[in-house]
C-alpha cells in the first residue's frame, strides 16, 4: 500500500527529552517504504501523534505533521519523489520546514521476481544541529501471498540522534510487514514496522488503514518507543492523492 507523508503539520514531537520528529517520505506507519509517488502525482499527508500517557503528571503537546510529496521522474522502472514538511510540535516554530527525497525501483522492474529497492533521505532541516537530522536509508522489499516484507538500514546526524542519556545512537535497522486484507475488504490494510535505535526515532508501530475513496485513506496506529521513558503515542494519518 502506498503511503506518503510529507509537508508536515504535527508529526512527532513526542520526544520529551530530545524533541525529535519525522519529515516523511512515502512510508508504512513510521518508517519509509519502497513505495514512490508516480510522475506528477501529488500526495498530501496530515499526521497527528497524541501522547497516551503523561510523564510525571505533565501534559505533553500533540504533534502534527503536514506534508506534500510529488513524483518527479517520468519512468515506470526508476521512480523518484521529493517532499516538504511543515511540523507543529506545540513548541518552538522557528524552523518548521523539513525536506525529503527518495529514488526507487518497483518489484519486477529489473527482472521477473526482482525485489523493490529504494534509497533516500528525510528530516533534512534548515538549522544546523537543531533540525538537520539528515536520515539516509536503503530498503529492499518483496511481496508474497502473506504480505510484503521490507528490511533496510538507516544512518543520521550523530549530533542530534542520541539517547536520553546523551549517548550517540544514530543508526539501526528498518523492518516492516504490511498487507491489504482482501479477505475482509480491498479497502482495509494492516501494517507493522520497526526502527532501531534508542533515540527518539526508535519505535515499534502498529496500524490499520481504511480507504474511503480511491485517493483517500486514513491510518489509525499505535507507537511504542524503544526507550521506555518515551511514552507511547496514538497516531491518526490522513492521506490524499491528487
Amino acid at each position: 500500500m502506498k503511503k506518503v507523508k510529507v509537508l508536515a503539520v504535527n508529526i512527532i514531537a513526542l520526544f520529551l527529552f530530545a524533541g525529535i520528529a519525522h519529515a516523511t517520505p512515502s512510508t508504512q506507519i513510521w518508517i519509509p517504504s519502497t513505495d514512490v509517488q508516480p510522475f506528477k502525482k501529488m500526495h498530501l499527508g496530515i499526521d497527528t501523534y497524541i501522547k497516551t500517557q503523561s510523564r510525571d503528571g505533565t501534559t505533553e503537546p500533540t504533534v502534527t505533521n503536514i506534508g506534500l510529496t510529488m513524483g518527479v521522474l517520468p519512468s515506470e522502472k526508476i521512480q523518484m519523489e521529493v517532499g516538504i514538511d511543515y511540523r507543529d510540535t506545540g513548541g518552538d516554530h522557528t524552523y518548521p520546514l523539513l525536506f525529503n527525497a527518495k529514488l526507487g525501483v518497483p518489484e519486477d522492474a529489473l527482472f521477473k521476481g526482482s525485489p523493490a529497492l529504494a534509497v533516500g533521505g528525510y528530516d533534512f532541516g534548515t538549522k544546523n544541529n537543531v533540525t538537520n537530522y539528515n536520515i539516509v536509508y536503503g530498503l529492499v522489499a518483496r511481496t508474497f501471498d502473506i504480505g510484503r516484507f521490507s528490511t533496510g538500514y538507516f544512518v543520521g546526524n550523530d549530533d542530534l540522534l542520541r539517547t536520553i542519556d546523551g549517548k550517540k545512537d544514530n543508526h539501526g535497522l528498518l523492518v516492516s510487514w504490511d498487507r491489504t486484507m482482501k479477505e475482509i475488504s480491498d479497502k482495509v490494510w494492516f501494517g507493522i514496522d520497526y526502527q532501531g535505535t534508542k533515540s527518539g526515532y526508535g519505535a515499534l508501530n502498529f496500524g490499520v488503514s481504511y480507504k474511503f475513496a480511491p485517493n483517500v485513506s486514513v491510518i489509525f496506529g499505535y507507537d511504542i518507543y524503544n526507550e521506555s521513558r518515551y511514552k507511547p503515542t496514538a497516531t491518526i494519518q490522513l492521506d490524499i492523492d491528487f
